[in-house]
């Protein structure tokens, strides 16, 4: 493997600041990101602990242009209140226009020591907890910078909670049986809290049950 496809080992930490990201960093908190700028207007937080602000310096007067020189539109996303993606639009009067003037402008800002990859329409480059995403947005060029441990944890989030709504979808339409009593119960009987884990056995529908030899629980009638 040559120097230039050696893979990008660049810690989050140690990603360094960039006048083009405009005093934007991943890992900053709210109250930092409303010193830098503010105006901004937060959504509010999701059950997973997202929320997300965007910036449009050219069209909301009450933001300063001037110090957005360049840039169409920022997007910031937040977990548990840390900035864990940034994404930035810039506009027609940035110096990097093209896409491959605008990886190499970027790689140099940042420092960055690897190689970057086609991805979509896009180039990518992956270090070690952060990637970097360029592209083409409405004829200029876009950054996304994103911290992956945080976007991982909140996939993760995502996931346990769509697990969990599978599961209680499925156990509202099963039938709880009791192996001690040989019970069982319908779906919604509250009665069928009080079986214990090792008693319970489970039933598709009330005929598998009573076939297995179980009735109906008479405070479930």
């Amino acid at each position: 493997m040559t120097a230039q496809e050696a893979p990008c080992t660049l810690k989050l930490e140690q990603l360094p600041s960039a006048s083009e990201l405009h005093g934007f960093r991943l890992g900053m908190t709210i109250d930092q990101v409303k010193a830098r700028v503010p105006p901004v207007v937060f959504g509010r937080t999701d059950q997973f602990g997202l929320s997300r602000t965007s910036i449009n310096p050219h069209f909301d007067s009450r933001f300063d242009a001037a110090s957005f020189d360049g840039v169409r539109t920022v997007s910031l996303s937040f977990l548990d209140g840390r900035l864990f993606e940034i994404w930035i639009g810039y506009d027609t009067g940035f110096k990097w226009q093209k896409l491959e003037d605008f990886v190499a402008g970027f790689g140099k800002a940042l420092g960055l020591p690897g190689k970057w990859h086609a991805k979509g329409r896009g180039q990518l480059m992956s270090c070690d907890g952060v990637e970097i995403f360029a592209s083409m947005v409405g004829g200029s060029p876009g950054l996304r910078l994103t911290d992956t441990a945080a976007e991982h944890t909140l996939t993760s989030r995502r996931e346990a909670a769509a697990n969990a709504e599978e599961e209680a979808e499925a156990a509202e339409g099963e039938i709880i049986g009791d192996k001690q009593t040989k019970l069982y119960y319908p779906p919604g009987c509250a009665a069928a809290k009080d079986v214990s884990a090792t008693n319970r056995v489970l039933f598709t529908d009330a005929e598998e049950a009573q076939k297995a030899g179980y009735k109906l629980a008479k405070n479930c009638h």
